[in-house]
């Protein structure tokens, strides 16, 4: 269900709660408070990109197109090669680095899934001008990010069709919330409220730690 239909559906149930006639919501006699969403509406809104490739638009893109894209909305801040300019995000590198202190989490050393990539980029970029992008264009875009990161040639063409043919580096790291199993069965017996453990020592201050600020 898209988020216009459940702000509709959410919508009804207010209605209904309040003493409000529900059916005049489908043109019945009431008060005509809101009307159905109409298709078109309904596909403006539905154009999520899951995992496995549902939700794929037609089309295609490639990474020389791509570059150009890059370079006239992208460049500007994540840098000519996807490094990053100021605070803005890497796109590009960081492999291996994961493991260090200050890891650099890019589409080819964090990211798990190249749909990801795909809707994030159609939903929110370019900065100031979301959605603007067409299908061809994010295709485009996302194969010169592959390219960055060293995963496709310069002469790659993406598509819809081979889409699900590229895998990120890091996907394999990402698993499924096992929590249910792995934790819940530490926290749900009975609590221990006394000598819980044999020592207690301080091993550090929270200032060193760079946890609360300097009294200077």
């Amino acid at each position: 269900m898209t988020r216009l239909a459940r702000v509709s559906f959410a919508f009804l149930g207010v209605v209904a709660g309040t003493g409000f006639v529900a059916g005049a919501y489908a043109g019945s006699a009431g008060y005509g408070l809101g009307r159905l969403a109409h298709g078109e509406e309904i596909a403006a809104w539905n154009t999520d990109v899951r995992a496995d490739g549902q939700g794929l638009p037609a089309g295609s893109g490639s990474v020389l197109r791509g570059e150009e894209i890059y370079f006239e909305s992208c460049a500007s801040c994540h840098g000519d090669f996807g490094e990053a300019v100021g605070r803005f995000p890497a796109l590009a590198g960081g492999e291996g680095s994961l493991s260090d202190e200050d890891p650099v989490k890019t589409v080819g050393s964090y990211w798990p899934y190249l749909t990801g990539v795909f809707d994030y980029i159609g939903r929110t970029m370019p900065y100031g001008d979301a959605r603007s992008f067409s299908s061809d264009d994010l295709y485009a875009i996302t194969a010169y990010i592959l390219y960055l990161n060293d995963l496709v040639d310069e002469d790659y063409m993406l598509s819809a069709q081979n889409f699900l043919e590229n895998s990120l580096p890091n996907e394999g790291n990402f698993f499924l919330d096992d929590r249910a199993i792995t934790e819940l069965p530490l926290f749900s017996g009975e609590p221990c409220m006394r000598a819980c453990k044999e020592g207690v020592e301080i091993t550090s201050r929270a200032e060193l730690l760079d946890i609360t600020p300097g009294t200077n």
